[in-house]
């Protein structure tokens, strides 16, 4: 399965989504009352992790069906909902714990002026409606890197975040940009490296830009995963799983120690989300998630 082609189309489709707000007018046959959708834990959870999932991972599930199985194993967030399937996720108590939908696409993004204008737009539309919802975090790219340096992309990524700082300020949003790997899955991505996103958020001084922090991608990037972690922490506000390699499950067939990078994690005093972002192999998908978040619930 193809992580880049499968998470692009995902998003594509999200996005397309989020032109309709309200409840989709049909449910899953699996659907149950919301009575039903309580928590039904199989394992006691610690309560050190606060634990989401990624939606485009578990896309043959429609969003109903979704809500209903995460709550049964105690995950209290969705990643990646657009507004279309907010009022599906506050039907269930979840929280949209990363919030999409502003973006053009991975690729396209803060760091060519080309793209500022639709950009700016889009997310000056979109930070009310999250602040509507009472979310925070909304999703957003550096783009690829197109032949510029550093600075380059450094420059014209602060030229356009600086003109939605304030209105993030205004709505207690949290514009976050996703550290993603430009050696395997995303080719020329910019912000692929903790530093570059760090220093970026040094640039704009700003509590309402943090930086989503993909475990996997840095991994594949960079490594050194927990040291990073533990050394930037102050400019993280997300973070997100999976095996590597091959992006599957985050259990023994891969070389990350999650349970080490859990326990880093917190020992930083972060309270928000870890996200599972792992496409199964196993074909009780679900099985695998739950095994996750009991590998991430230390």
């Amino acid at each position: 399965m193809s992580t880049n082609l499968n998470r692009r189309s995902a998003i594509k489709g999200i996005l397309a989504g989020t032109a309709v707000m309200g409840i989709p007018s049909g449910f899953s046959a699996l659907a149950m009352p919301e009575e039903d959708a309580k928590p039904q834990f199989n394992m006691l959870l610690k309560g050190n992790i606060n634990h989401s999932v990624a939606r485009w991972c578990f896309n043959d599930l429609d969003i109903e069906t979704l809500c209903i199985e995460v709550k049964k194993i105690g995950i209290t967030g969705i990643d990646l909902v657009g507004p279309k399937d907010w009022p599906v996720l506050k039907k269930y108590d979840l929280v949209s714990t990363m919030c999409n939908g502003a973006e053009i696409n991975l690729v396209d993004g803060f760091n060519d002026i080309q793209f500022h204008e639709i950009l700016i737009k889009k997310y000056t539309e979109m930070m009310p409606l999250v602040a509507e919802a009472g979310y925070k975090n909304l999703i957003c790219f550096s783009g690829s890197r197109r032949g510029k340096t550093d600075e380059e992309g450094w420059n014209n990524c602060v030229i356009g975040l600086q003109k939605l700082i304030p209105l993030a300020v205004k709505h207690n949003v949290t514009l976050v940009m996703e550290l993603l790997n430009s050696k395997i899955d995303h080719k020329d991505y910019q912000c692929d490296k903790t530093y570059w996103g760090v220093e970026l958020a040094k640039r704009l001084g700003s509590e309402n830009f943090k930086l989503l922090f993909d475990i996997y991608h840095m991994q594949i990037d960079e490594g050194d995963v927990i040291r990073n972690i533990r050394d930037n922490h102050q400019y993280i506000t997300h973070f997100h799983t999976a095996g590597v390699p091959g992006r599957n499950e985050i259990d023994e067939t891969q070389e990350l120690n999650y349970p080490a990078i859990m326990k880093a994690i917190a020992g930083t005093g972060y309270k928000g989300f870890v996200g599972q972002e792992f496409i199964p192999k196993n074909p009780n998908k679900l099985a695998s998630l739950k095994q996750a978040i009991t590998i991430c619930d230390i």
